[in-house]
């Protein structure tokens, strides 16, 4: 069941002066999954490749922040994860993500790690049933941003590109990309507002989205450009002079719309925590040095120990157990 926001959470309404960072935690998991080679744990032989990366990927993000101005330092900062595969789209278009394969068997006991290790180093750790990690970002920038404060999103996913706007931006940091309105205009043909129409007319593959066939990104773009948003287009669609084009706009219609729906990010997900909840931490050494420990992490324990003051040698492995194995 899906609880909505809880009224015994309280925090300071954000400010201009505040910078919330969200992390796209999916998109961290199966770069770090597939950036490094296969990793076991001594002696139990326990996958941690996944971790590792994962690991590097966020202490460097905690230490070296988002860019090497001084001030530009997070106020409040979350990483967030998809909590299953199944969620609402799949009561609209069962087909949606269907034919995606199940993850690799070794990465399948990381994921929890993962979560484990998100706390260890003291970040909020998000994740709720029923909705995909970008429908939370997309809550969170929303919140945020109503609010007055900067939002920076951590991915490279094109499908949170439609979020991109004054107060909230997006940065690949594994490609040192960052992507404004030019860079969606780049992308897609169109300014972010208009991300939505173009994807529910050229569909996706991956997501297996169906969309309208015979139109791809830069046909939907002309479309948009042209009609204004989707439903002008389809209920225009007798006007369209190709032949094959304005068929298939006329025939799947309703295809459109329906793809429209699974490509709209939700924006007013009932979270448990608001924005507002999500302030930095302070990291806990010992907690974080004890997790790494635990992961046979050599590197990183003593990195993270001489960052932090903390002892790793007094320090004692965490204990926590490791569902299915």
């Amino acid at each position: 069941m899906i609880r909505a926001m809880s009224t015994q959470v309280t925090a300071p309404a954000l400010t201009a002066d505040d910078h919330l960072i969200l992390v796209d935690g999916s998109t961290f998991i199966f770069r770090a999954y597939h950036a490094l080679p296969p990793l076991t744990r001594k002696p139990d032989g326990l996958p941690v490749g996944a971790v590792s990366g994962f690991c590097n990927m966020l202490w460097k993000l905690l230490q070296e922040g988002l860019t090497p101005e001084k001030g530009d330092e997070p106020t409040h900062f979350a990483v967030i994860f998809d909590h299953s595969a199944q969620t609402f789209r799949n009561e609209i278009y069962p087909e949606y993500k269907a034919h995606r394969p199940d993850p690799p068997e070794d990465l399948v006991p990381q994921f929890g790690l993962i979560r484990e290790a998100t706390r260890a180093f003291s970040v909020h750790c998000i994740e709720q049933a029923g909705f995909e990690a970008d429908d939370l970002i997309a809550t969170y920038a929303r919140d945020a941003a109503a609010q007055g404060a900067r939002v920076t999103i951590v991915s490279g996913d094109k499908d949170l590109m439609q979020l991109i706007g004054p107060k909230v931006g997006m940065i690949d940091t594994m490609k040192n990309k960052i992507f404004g309105e030019a860079e969606v205009f780049e992308k897609f043909g169109v300014g972010p507002d208009k991300v939505i129409e173009v994807q529910s007319l050229a569909g996706d593959s991956v997501d297996n989205v169906p969309g309208v066939p015979g139109i791809g990104l830069k046909t939907a773009a002309l479309l948009i450009n042209e009609f204004g948003d989707l439903e002008t287009l389809l209920e225009q669609a007798g006007t369209i002079k190709q032949t094959k084009r304005r068929e298939n706009l006329i025939e799947f219609a309703d295809q459109a719309r329906i793809s429209r729906q699974l490509v709209t990010l939700k924006q007013d997900v009932p979270v448990e925590l608001p924005a507002a909840a999500l302030s930095v931490r302070d990291l806990d050494g010992p907690k974080a040095v004890g997790f790494l420990k635990t992961m046979g992490f050599s590197t990183l324990t003593k990195r993270v120990a001489e960052a932090t003051g903390a002892d790793a040698g007094s320090v004692e492995p965490a204990v926590f157990e490791v569902p299915g194995w």
